[in-house]
């Protein structure tokens, strides 16, 4: 099947941290924008004129919904082309051009297991699109803990939701982890101390997502299959 290439409208620009912004688009010639929460899109960014330098691809952090815009969640790379790009010429109004959904990061057809979330930085996007999935949509679900990892607290992402939600859910958790800031009911330093802490004791019934930076990737898939859990419990994805 051929790949399906759309146009969206930038119609909202909105700053989550001093680097980090939330665009939402509209997608042109479609009245609903089907995708599974957790999936990403890939942009073609008009930045050079080989592929693989203009396709940037980005979880999508809205859930889905019966219109036809989405919302991304994107951190400025200080060399980036592609975010040089957004930040710099992309204003409300602009045309991006993208393919997609795509990805298998995605959840469990049942929600009885323990689901533990991992992440740094924007890697919260798809966590964001799963869990207001849920929420909106009043699934039943045995536990989610949300552990969300920043230098500092200048760059926690969606914070406020994240406390209404626990409110809301008493089966729903969240941790913040400043690596390099002490702040109080924050934990200091990374967010394997707070996984490899609270979850010693293993269990079959649990299942860790992670999502971010390549590195913290592959040290929590490793922390985690040294304390014991099998790998099949463990789902992740990863950018650079």
């Amino acid at each position: 099947m051929p790949t399906r290439w759309y146009d969206a409208t930038v119609i909202g620009i909105m700053n989550l941290t001093p680097n980090t912004r939330q665009f939402t688009l509209k997608i042109e010639d479609v009245d609903h924008f089907s995708f599974i929460p957790g999936q990403f899109i890939t942009l073609d960014l008009p930045v050079s004129e080989k592929r693989l330098d203009r396709w940037r691809s980005y979880s999508i952090a809205s859930s889905p919904s019966d219109t036809n815009t989405i919302e991304l969640c994107i951190v400025r790379s200080e060399n980036g082309l592609g975010t040089k790009y957004l930040f710099e010429a992309c204003n409300v109004g602009t045309i991006l051009k993208f393919k997609g959904p795509d990805g298998s990061f995605i959840l469990p057809q049942e929600l009885n297991q323990e689901l533990i979330m991992l992440c740094t930085g924007t890697g919260i996007a798809p966590f964001r699109s799963m869990i207001n999935y849920i929420d909106q949509n009043n699934l039943n679900f045995n536990k989610i803990h949300l552990v969300f990892g920043t230098r500092y607290a200048s760059g926690l992402l969606y914070s406020e939701q994240w406390q209404k939600l626990a409110q809301k859910h008493p089966n729903f958790f969240f941790d913040f982890a400043l690596s390099k800031e002490k702040f109080q009911a924050f934990h200091h330093g990374y967010i394997h101390d707070i996984y490899q802490n609270r979850y010693i004791d293993v269990s079959a019934n649990r299942r860790f997502y992670i999502c971010g930076w390549s590195g913290m990737v592959d040290q929590a898939v490793e922390n985690i299959i040294n304390m014991g859990y099998n790998r099949s419990q463990i789902v992740f994805e990863l950018y650079g």
